[in-house]
């Protein structure tokens, strides 16, 4: 994974602790990490990548507010 030349969200300048990084290699595999723990990456195709981050956007993931 050390050939892979990563990249990191233009929200994430000026934060140098927690970072989400993206590379992509050769055969168009996306890979992801955690920039505070650069030796767990996560791979998976551009098509399930474009997936998660559609259901992110819209926000698939979030919490549920609690209500008082």
């Amino acid at each position: 994974m050390s050939q892979l030349r990563w990249r990191k969200s233009s929200f994430s300048e000026g934060h140098t602790d927690t970072c989400v990084e993206l590379a992509a290699d050769s055969i168009g595999t996306s890979h992801l990490r955690e920039s505070d723990d650069p030796e767990v990456v996560i791979s998976t195709t551009p098509a399930a990548l474009r997936a998660f981050l559609r259901a992110a956007k819209a926000g698939a993931f979030d919490c549920p507010s609690k209500s008082a």
